[in-house]
C-alpha cells in the first residue's frame, strides 16, 4: 500500500451544510452528566427575559467529554497567547431550577 493511500484510509471527510455553518448564538451552557453521558444544552438567554429555549443539545460519552475539555482548553490557552487573558465578568448567578436535572 503507497504512502498516500495510507494518508487517505486514516482520513475523514467532514462536511459543513450551510445552516449549521452560521452556527447558534449561545451566552449559557448547562451541563449535566449520568454514569454513561454528559449533556451539555446550549442556550442564549437575554437580559430582562424570565424565559429562554435551550438552543442545541450536545450529548457526549465521559470519554469524549474529557477529550472535549483538553481540546477547549489548548484552544483558550493558544487565544489568550495571541489575544491576551480572557477577562472573567461577573454574572448574576442562574436560578437552580433552570433547566432539566441530571438523570438519565
Amino acid at each position: 500500500m503507497s504512502e498516500q493511500d495510507k494518508n487517505k484510509q486514516g482520513q475523514i471527510n467532514i462536511e459543513l451544510d450551510e445552516k449549521t455553518a452560521e452556527g447558534i448564538y449561545s451566552n449559557l451552557a448547562i451541563i449535566n452528566h449520568s454514569v454513561s453521558e454528559f449533556v451539555v444544552d446550549f442556550i442564549s438567554i437575554m437580559p430582562g427575559t424570565p424565559k429562554a429555549k435551550v438552543k442545541s443539545r450536545i450529548i457526549l460519552t465521559p470519554q469524549h467529554a474529557k477529550r472535549f475539555l483538553k481540546a477547549l482548553h489548548d484552544n483558550v490557552n493558544r487565544f489568550e497567547k495571541a489575544h491576551g487573558e480572557i477577562k472573567d465578568y461577573e454574572q448574576p448567578p442562574i436560578p437552580l431550577n433552570f433547566g432539566p436535572t441530571g438523570e438519565a
